[in-house]
């Protein structure tokens, strides 16, 4: 029973801390972030990081996998809306790079996330996110809607684009004037692939 409560409280803490990590990442960027005044407004210690996370990277990892996984959902909710097939696959992609427009989702995703965390494509969430496009594609081509071409090559170029495409909106200056020329690119390059 003890052992029991012990592991929800450890669970709890855990959840405090990536909550007020995510907080103070998304309003000072992780560089900034004071990891005594996180652990402090939550009412935990540094030791309770360090036992949860090993360190600030580690917490930034949690938080990285948490908004990357919300804003895979979110990009198949907004695709659910269009027809099934080739539109959902297209408007999901598309919705990703929309997301880059998000202040929380570009300054801890797409800007801290790499430049503290390294490349993208080695996050497990980018990995999920990468495996379920797969599978669409491979359904995709047996269907004839997409050309026969390696599903795995085909998965990674369209998920690869999206993902850079949101990277190179969310670092500009301008993100509102790039958006529109990402995803008129990435609508281009997608449709290559259309039987």
């Amino acid at each position: 029973m003890a052992t029991k409560r012990r592991a929800e409280a450890m669970e709890e803490n855990r959840k405090k801390l990536i909550a007020a990590a995510r907080k103070a990442f998304a309003e000072k960027g992780f560089a900034a972030a004071s990891m005594d005044e996180l652990t402090a407004s939550v009412g935990l210690t540094r030791g309770a990081l360090y036992h949860n996370f090993n360190d600030k990277r580690g917490l930034l990892a949690a938080v990285v996998a948490q908004v990357d996984s919300e804003i895979a959902q979110r990009a198949k909710e907004i695709a659910k809306e269009a027809e099934e097939g080739w539109d959902q696959l297209l408007a999901e992609g598309v919705a990703y790079i929309q997301m880059a427009l998000d202040p929380e989702v570009q300054r801890i995703v797409l800007l801290d996330g790499p430049a503290f965390l390294g490349d993208p494509s080695h996050w497990p969430s980018q990995n999920a996110c990468l495996e379920a496009t797969r599978a669409t594609v491979a359904e995709m081509i047996n269907k004839g809607v997409l050309k026969t071409v390696d599903a795995d090559a085909a998965a990674r170029l369209l998920s690869g684009t999206a993902l850079n495409a949101a990277l190179w909106v969310a670092a500009s200056d301008n993100p509102q004037e790039r958006l529109p020329k990402a995803i008129e690119t990435f609508t281009l390059m997608a449709g290559g692939l259309r039987a």
